[in-house]
């Protein structure tokens, strides 16, 4: 940790964390206007259909699925900074290539695909390392406020990504869109390569096969009840989204009848929903504690959808749907900013990657089955009643937090004279380490 993160109790005058916040926000930036833009290019300029459309998502969500131990083992191995602009800028040069192949009027939904798996490769990579940077770059004390600040700040990001996608689109059309989502990864390699934090220490001296690193934090997380836990109720949340979202830019645009800027500016509103939940977290959890306030926040995204369901085109309906979507977004802002914080204060250093990579392997995993579940719903039953089983899917994740003790968590671990346990602590402890709990 460096020492300015130490001495500064603000994280705005913490150097590099502001380059961390500039580069990863100028990176999710971009993505908003590829989300934007993608779906436009496949449904409306190449004529995708229902199951083409899931099999470009299964495919950029395999890699994670498939390398997101190995991205960790790495980033716990190596330097995270040289992992995250290589991640950057591979991913500048799989989308330069969609835009270069859309101007000379070659572009192909296989070309798509393969583009999909490349950026999807190196988005694990760098989001191995990035997330596990965090914890380190700021003092302990910091870390639920840097969450929170980061996921605001990501949720405003994407907001602007979203908007900016859609003029993009319309201006450009939506193959050179993706020009600006190039820009953003080449700005936040330029960022992170300017984080001078020092990256020695024993976890990086430590070089034992990267099956027995993998392996250890796979045991590392299944013996901590409460990363077992949050790594589970993360996992089903994936896959009743990876459903809803295979499907969700289909049935608007097509179904529903939006026009695309009508579509990103119906994600922008989603995505402020995000900011607004990011940032009033830390509040909620003082006031309710971290497990009442996640509970509440999974138990509404599942009555979000309902609007979804019952929609037909026509600007009522349109409005209707963007402030479900903020409610959606601000649930899952609020609830993703805590239980990171508290997986991340839960961990030893020299596993942070490793956790969180056992995490998005996991939820990873459960997108390619959404995805090929939502093509074969869509395709057998229809895309209306595809979404419907998402919904319904979105209420397993409650189910899990309300049936384990960490409902009643009212204390972040380290917060307010309850200390976390060391971590090697609660490796050995199982499923009974100790847990600051409210009554019932």
């Amino acid at each position: 940790m460096t020492e300015e993160a130490s001495t500064s109790p603000s994280l705005w005058r913490h150097r590099d964390f502001r380059r961390y916040l500039a580069g990863q926000s100028a990176g999710v930036a971009g993505s908003a206007i590829t989300s934007t833009a993608l779906p436009v290019l496949a449904v409306l300029r190449l004529d995708a259909t229902a199951g083409q459309v899931a099999w470009l998502a299964f495919l950029g969500q395999l890699p994670p699925a498939l390398l997101a131990l190995h991205a960790g083992a790495l980033a716990d191995r190596y330097p995270e900074r040289r992992q995250m602009v290589a991640g950057d800028l591979v991913s500048a040069a799989a989308l330069a290539s969609v835009s270069l192949a859309g101007a000379l009027g070659s572009l192909t939904l296989a070309h798509l695909m393969v583009v999909a798996v490349v950026r999807g490769t190196a988005g694990v990579l760098h989001d191995a390392a990035a997330i596990s940077l965090l914890p380190r770059l700021v003092d302990r004390s910091l870390i639920q406020r840097g969450n929170s600040r980061t996921g605001t700040l990501f949720a405003v990001a994407a907001t602007a990504g979203n908007n900016l996608g859609a003029a993009l689109t319309a201006l450009l059309g939506p193959a050179r869109a993706l020009l600006g989502d190039v820009a953003s990864y080449l700005f936040s390699a330029w960022c992170t390569a300017r984080i001078r934090m020092r990256e020695d220490g024993p976890a990086r001296a430590r070089k034992t096969g990267m099956r027995a690193e993998i392996a250890e934090g796979l045991r590392y997380v299944r013996a901590d009840h409460r990363l077992s836990v949050l790594t589970a109720v993360n996992a089903a949340t994936s896959l009743a989204l990876a459903l809803l979202n295979t499907l969700w830019a289909l049935y608007l645009l097509r179904e529903l009848e939006m026009g695309p800027t009508v579509f990103g500016a119906v994600l922008g509103v989603g995505a402020l929903g995000a900011a607004v939940g990011a940032w009033v977290a830390p509040a909620l959890v003082r006031r309710y504690g971290p497990g009442p306030m996640m509970l509440g926040a999974l138990a509404l995204p599942p009555l979000t959808q309902v609007p979804l369901l019952l929609a037909s085109p026509g600007p009522a309906w349109q409005a209707v749907i963007g402030a479900a979507l903020f409610l959606q977004l601000a649930c899952a802002g609020a609830a993703g900013t805590t239980q990171r914080s508290i997986r991340q204060l839960v961990t030893e250093s020299g596993m942070q990657a490793r956790m969180q990579a056992v995490s998005l392997c996991l939820t990873s995993g459960a997108r390619p089955l959404g995805t090929l579940l939502a093509g074969g719903l869509a395709t057998w039953a229809g895309v209306r009643p595809a979404l419907t089983v998402g919904a319904c899917l979105l209420v397993v994740p409650f189910l899990v937090l309300a049936r384990s003790p960490l409902r009643r968590l009212r204390h972040m671990p380290g917060d307010g004279g309850h200390p976390a346990p060391a971590p090697a602590t609660a490796a050995r402890s199982g499923w009974k380490g100790s847990m600051e709990e409210g009554p019932a």
